[in-house]
C-alpha cells in the first residue's frame, strides 16, 4: 500500500514538476548559459557588474525603492487590515471587494492613469492651484514621488489581504482576555493582538519587496531616465545594446536576491509563526 500510495502521488505531481521544469528551470538554465558563455566560457560580464557604476546606481536604486515601498505598504495597510478584521461580518465583505477591484484592471491602465492625475495640466495640479496652494505647475511626472506612489497604490492591496488572512485566524478573545486582567486596548493590542499578527504582516511585506524588485512598467512610465530600475536596464542591455551576457547577470542579480531574502525570512519568521 506504501509503494502504491507513492507511486499515485508521484502521477499526480508529475504534471506540476514537469511544467515547472519547462517554465522555470529551462529558462533559468538559458540565462545561465548566456551569462558564462559569450561563445566561450567567460566572467566577462560579471567582472562588468562589479566596475560598472551605472549597474551599481541602478541597483541601489531598485533595493532602496522596493525597501521604501514595502514599509509604505506595511504602515498604511496594516490599519486598513485591521479595520477589516474587527468590522461586522456584513461589512466586511464589501470592503474587501473594493480592495479587490484594482485586481480587474490591468497595471499598464493604473500606470496611465497615474499619468493623467499627477501630469503638468493633470487634476492634481489643477486643485492645487485652484486651492491657492501653487502658483503653477508641479513636476510630479518622471520623479521618484510618482514611481513610490503609483508602486504603493499597486501592491498594497496584497499587504492588506495577507495581513488580513492572519488577522481573521486570531482569536478575539484573547484581546477580551487581556482587557480582562486590566490591559488598556493599547496594551492590549501591542502585547497580544500585533505579535500574533506580525507574522502575516512580515509575509506581505516580503511579497511587496520582491515584487517590486521586478517592476518595469511603472517606473519606466513616471519616473522617467533618471529612476529607471533594473528591469528597465535588462530591457536596455537587451533591445539597445544587443548585450544579452550582461542583462543575463542582472536577471541573476534579481534571482540571487529573490532566494536570499527568501531564505532569510524563513529562518526569522519560520512557518509555525506565519499563521500567528
Amino acid at each position: 500500500m506504501t509503494r502504491r500510495r507513492s507511486v499515485q502521488l508521484a502521477l499526480m505531481l508529475a504534471p506540476a514538476v514537469a511544467l515547472i521544469g519547462l517554465l522555470f528551470l529551462y529558462p533559468l538554465f538559458g540565462i545561465l548559459k548566456l551569462s558564462l558563455f559569450n561563445p566561450a566560457f567567460t566572467l566577462e560580464s560579471f567582472d562588468k557588474l562589479r566596475s560598472s557604476p551605472v549597474a551599481a546606481l541602478v541597483m541601489q536604486r531598485t533595493f532602496l525603492l522596493a525597501l521604501t515601498v514595502a514599509v509604505l505598504c506595511f504602515v498604511l495597510g496594516y490599519p486598513i487590515a485591521y479595520f477589516l478584521a474587527t468590522m461586522r461580518p456584513r461589512w466586511r465583505a464589501f470592503f474587501l471587494y473594493l480592495i479587490l477591484l484594482p485586481f480587474w484592471i490591468s497595471v499598464l491602465i493604473r500606470t496611465y492613469t497615474w499619468m493623467v492625475l499627477l501630469g503638468r495640466e493633470g487634476l492634481v495640479n489643477g486643485a492645487l492651484h485652484g486651492l491657492g496652494i501653487t502658483d503653477g505647475p508641479v513636476q510630479m511626472l518622471f520623479t521618484g514621488f510618482a514611481v513610490h506612489l503609483a508602486m504603493v497604490q499597486i501592491l498594497m492591496p496584497i499587504m492588506i489581504l495577507t495581513c488580513f488572512a492572519a488577522m481573521v485566524e486570531i482569536d478575539p478573545q484573547l484581546v477580551k482576555a487581556a482587557r480582562t486582567l486590566g490591559a488598556s486596548p493599547w496594551k492590549a493590542f501591542a502585547t497580544v493582538f500585533f505579535p500574533m499578527s506580525l507574522g502575516g504582516a512580515a509575509a506581505g511585506a516580503i511579497i511587496c519587496f520582491i515584487l517590486g524588485l521586478g517592476f518595469y512598467v511603472t517606473p519606466a512610465l513616471l519616473g522617467g531616465r533618471r529612476n529607471i530600475m533594473l528591469a528597465n536596464l535588462i530591457d536596455f542591455e537587451v533591445h539597445q545594446t544587443l548585450n544579452w551576457s550582461f542583462a543575463s547577470v542582472l536577471a541573476l542579480v534579481l534571482l540571487a536576491a529573490t532566494l536570499v531574502l527568501l531564505g532569510l525570512f524563513r529562518l526569522v519568521a519560520p512557518e509555525r509563526r506565519l499563521h500567528g
